[in-house]
């Protein structure tokens, strides 16, 4: 085992802005917050953060020259319902599917909203990575996560048991990598992971393909998987 999931992180310009969204939009709650960076925690498990990034550059779902790099699904009772309780706190609707609408937070993330009748309260799902190649990433991180791979189509897979934080991947034809730390190429998500030795971890994660990024804090640091998305190694 490497590591557990920690967090999933968005980018957003005003990190109270989104997290007032969730918040409201979901039941989440507060675990810590301060101007820089939010914690929610989502009472089934989830904690959902809100990191701050100046100059953000939001995405322009379908369009890949501004790629979602992840998304957020969550599950409703009723679609329209759901729908309408996201815009009048400030989403936008971008899609709708028959089983799944899809929508942009406050900040721009794009996130679906899934049909799910048989709970009446909204519900976190999963977290979906855009990727160049869906069996590759769920690998990776079927070993960093210590989740064992449960699925595996066309151009998809997902991590972990359904209701235990699942981590889905969907193959992009045209991925368009993030270029951390350029604000230019926003990675817009990323994933921390709690670690018990930082070094031992380390070297187990660049030798199942990550990168160091050379940067680092009091108890993080920064790596790249595979398909080039950040995601940080921490320790308490």
């Amino acid at each position: 085992m490497i590591g557990t999931l920690r967090a999933v992180v968005l980018d957003a310009p005003d990190v109270r802005q989104l997290a007032a969204f969730y918040t409201a939009l979901g039941g989440w709650s507060e675990l810590d917050a301060d101007d820089e960076w939010i914690t929610l925690e989502t009472g089934d498990g989830w904690r959902i953060a809100a990191q701050r990034s100046p100059g953000h550059v939001p995405p322009q779902w379908p369009d890949p020259a501004y790629p979602q790099q992840a998304h957020l699904d969550l599950r409703v009772p009723d679609l329209d319902a759901g729908v309408a309780k996201a815009v009048e706190l400030g989403a936008e609707l971008l899609r709708k599917n028959e089983t799944w609408y899809t929508l942009a937070d406050p900040v721009g993330h794009p996130f679906d909203l899934c049909l799910f009748p048989a709970k009446q309260e909204t519900t976190l799902m999963g977290v979906m990575l855009d990727c160049p190649d869906a069996k590759e990433l769920s690998a990776f991180y079927a070993q960093l996560l210590s989740k064992p791979v449960t699925f595996e189509g066309e151009g998809v897979a997902m991590i972990g048991q359904d209701g235990a934080q699942p981590v889905m991947f969907q193959q992009v034809t045209d991925y368009r990598a993030p270029q951390w730390p350029d604000p230019a190429h926003p990675q817009q998500f990323h994933i921390d992971v709690t670690v018990d030795d930082i070094d031992a971890a380390e070297a187990a994660v660049l030798k199942l393909g990550a990168t160091s990024l050379d940067y680092s804090g009091e108890n993080w640091r920064v790596y790249a998987d595979p398909a080039l998305k950040p995601f940080c190694l921490c320790w308490d």
